[in-house]
């Protein structure tokens, strides 16, 4: 083959299709963290949105950001062109002005305007927040120093409940071993022993309380964050609409470990969480253990579906 003929062009593209399919699953198999949770290192921002109420808080969240921004940039020129026009050297004789009606009402009315823009879609998002639609599934979330307890309170789940403690340090390794994954899918201060196990596309009521002092619930990226309170049952909830593997922490100071209390939500597929949920009744270990292989197994499928077409594209 010569150089800059059809062949030679057809057997490059194909060797860095194929070099970009390599670097592409080589860099899932190392960061599937952020694959899967939206975290990554030196990450600005918010994690990933799973669901609507986050979609929403990030749209809200970039409305005032612009809305601040228009006025620091106002308020700043403002500042400059007193500097410049009005020092003390251009005006050597101060002005004697000290009333001026329509600054005044200008000033007064165009902040009201602007919280009104701001309240409109804050109540709305508010509402949405608290008002707990028709729910399909309930898990009751109970802070303890210094851990989660979940109960799924669903009479089909047959009162199944368990702890969920933070992983040590000292512990990544053995874990990621157990579960047959890499060490960046237990990450550290927020991988857990069990991960509440949730199916997609699913309408989830969390109802928090606490057994001793005020914890606080949250996970990013569903938008969630409600206090868990003794002897008060508040309510939350999520429908996320992903798979993966989605992590928050206890957001109320709760004690000397309050750093140490994470929460782990694995959400799957209906499919997988009904044989799980079956299973866990009778065997939380083997039912976990059943779940994680089903899951390696369902990627790997992917994986070589994704390959495949891949390899075809590049033919």
């Amino acid at each position: 083959m010569r150089e800059g003929s059809a062949d030679v062009k057809a057997v490059f593209k194909r060797l860095m299709t194929t070099a970009g399919a390599a670097a592409t699953f080589a860099g899932v198999s190392t960061a599937a963290l952020a694959a899967e949770s939206g975290i990554k290192e030196w990450q600005l921002g918010f994690q990933a949105s799973v669901t609507d109420v986050m979609d929403d808080i990030t749209w809200f969240n970039g409305f005032t950001l612009v809305i601040i921004t228009v006025i620091t940039l106002f308020v700043l020129a403002l500042l400059i062109v007193c500097m410049t026009r009005f020092s003390a050297k251009k005006n050597p004789v101060p002005s004697r002005t000290s009333h001026n009606t329509m600054i005044e009402v200008v000033w007064t009315v165009a902040p009201i305007l602007i919280l009104v823009v701001i309240a409109i879609p804050s109540f709305r998002l508010l509402y949405k927040q608290l008002d707990i639609p028709e729910y399909e599934m309930t898990v009751k979330a109970t802070g303890y120093q210094w851990y989660w307890g979940y109960e799924y309170t669903d009479e089909n789940m047959g009162e199944l409940s368990f702890d969920s403690i933070m992983v040590k340090d000292d512990e990544r390794q053995a874990v990621a071993d157990a579960r047959g994954v890499t060490l960046n899918e237990v990450p550290r201060l927020l991988s857990v022993d069990y991960d509440l196990v949730i199916p997609v596309d699913t309408t989830v009521r969390v109802q928090v309380t606490s057994e001793d002092v005020i914890h606080s619930f949250a996970m990013p990226s569903f938008g969630v964050k409600v206090d868990a309170i003794p002897g008060r049952l508040n309510e939350t909830w999520f429908h996320a609409r992903e798979e993966g593997v989605y992590y928050g922490q206890c957001s109320e100071l709760c004690g000397k470990d309050h750093a140490f209390m994470p929460i782990a939500i694995r959400v799957v597929s209906k499919d997988q969480f009904q044989t799980w949920s079956t299973a866990a009744q009778d065997d939380l270990d083997t039912a976990n253990q059943q779940l994680l292989a089903s899951i390696a197994d369902t990627k790997k499928l992917a994986a070589a579906g994704k390959l495949e077409e891949i390899s075809v594209a590049a033919k």
